[in-house]
């Protein structure tokens, strides 16, 4: 113990700030703390003006849309903010640190997917380019349509089977395409049209010509019964 004591005795203490180094050291932190509370109140300042921007401009219901000038990321966070507090859409459009900068809209006016695709690309957009992009998509919904129908047009119904091979069997393949080609309903479904009958007599007449018939088989029997009794 008495060893270690000594061995610790024997190390050099840190060395102690002069005065002039801790008037130094004092005076950057008081600049420090200087400079962040002056970007506090900037911010804040920065903060009130986009407030008041934002409540000035949609005060009026004809407008729809605010445009921001290009601002750094801190800025476009406070933005973002403030725009939320109003119950506004916020998007940033450009490329950070170059010209990156902010649009506001109303929830009830939102940007087209349209619009937000060309503005992140950094092309134009006005009300003049929407209307010829929705021109072109109704013709192009149209083109589509007419090729639709068109090929519905060709499409050709094709049976699962041929109703001429349902006779083949029967009568064989070419009898079969001949009496499929010369099928007719029958008119009168269920009876025998007078047309078809061999026999075209009344049945008044029918009946006269059988007991006609028996009565001359009746005579010609009666010579051989009287033979016969002789």
């Amino acid at each position: 113990m008495d060893f270690l004591s000594s061995i610790l005795n024997s190390m050099d203490k840190p060395p102690t700030l002069s005065e002039r180094e801790r008037e130094i050291k004092k005076k950057k932190k008081e600049i420090y703390e200087k400079y962040q509370n002056a970007e506090k109140e900037r911010l804040q300042r920065f903060k009130e003006r986009v407030d008041k921007k934002i409540l000035s401009h949609f005060g009026d219901k004809n407008n729809t849309m605010l445009k921001f000038e290009s601002m750094d990321a801190v800025q476009r966070s406070i933005v973002h903010e403030v725009a939320e507090t109003h119950n506004l859409l916020s998007y940033a459009f450009g490329i950070d640190g170059v010209d990156r900068y902010m649009r506001l809209y109303r929830k009830d006016h939102p940007p087209c997917e349209d619009e937000l695709a060309a503005r992140r690309r950094g092309d134009p957009w006005n009300e003049e380019i929407k209307q010829q992009l929705l021109e072109q998509r109704r013709l192009e919904n149209l083109d589509r349509l007419e090729s639709e129908q068109s090929k519905e047009k060709k499409k050709k119904f094709v049976p699962n089977s041929n109703y001429k091979d349902k006779y083949a069997h029967l009568i064989g393949h070419e009898a079969a395409l001949e009496a499929a080609k010369n099928i007719e309903t029958n008119k009168s479904y269920g009876f025998v049209p007078s047309e078809n009958k061999r026999d075209v007599r009344s049945i008044e007449q029918t009946m006269a010509d059988i007991r006609a018939k028996k009565k001359r088989k009746l005579a010609n029997n009666q010579p051989n019964e009287d033979s016969q009794e002789t």
